[in-house]
């Protein structure tokens, strides 16, 4: 039996859970003029780019392998980033389920050339799957919360979880009852 087996044949609590500091990452990026939007100040696009970098590295090092992006909640801009900004892309693991993983993103900025202190600009919450190399999806080690903010996150990422979830049972039955009523194909 390959050992790709073997991990996928045990079960979620046989996997051993990982530290959340175990995978936390920081990306740091200095802005450039190639990054800018037509107002000057650096794209979103630029920095939701970042983000999922950072993201993608996390849930890939907290699963031991590859993980997609699944999907991205709560992409919120608080102020903008300019040219020379050196960016920093916190990332960690918030939540773990049988193969997808919660990653919670905070965007820091502060000016390249001075001594002031970072300031967040911007935060976000990803949802990767872990899969395997037919990109059929694994298991991953749960996360153990360390600090009582780990705590606070792994509840909170509970809760995003169970809006997802009610979300997206909700627009399926919307449509399947359109589709019923001949309103939509």
């Amino acid at each position: 039996m390959t050992d790709q087996a073997t991990r996928s044949e045990r079960s979620e609590e046989e996997i051993p859970g990982k530290p959340t500091a175990a995978s936390r990452t920081t990306l740091s990026h200095i802005m450039t003029g190639s990054d800018t939007n037509l107002l000057g100040t650096v794209h979103g696009g630029v920095i939701m780019k970042l983000v999922d970098d950072a993201a993608g590295a996390v849930a890939g090092r907290h699963s031991g392998g590859p993980a997609v992006t699944a999907s991205m909640d709560e992409m919120v801009f608080l102020e903008p980033v300019r040219v020379g900004d050196l960016v920093h892309v916190r990332a960690q693991v918030n939540w773990t389920g049988r193969s997808s993983m919660e990653v919670g993103v905070r965007v820091m900025a502060e000016r390249w050339n001075e001594s002031t202190p970072a300031q967040q600009v911007g935060s976000a919450y990803l949802v990767f799957a872990a899969v395997d190399g037919d990109g059929k999806p694994r298991s991953v080690p749960p996360v153990i919360p360390e600090t009582e903010r780990d705590k606070r996150r792994y509840q909170e990422a509970q809760i995003r979880r169970t809006h997802r979830l009610a979300r997206r049972r909700a627009i399926k039955e919307l449509r399947e009852k359109r589709v019923a009523d001949g309103i939509d194909d």
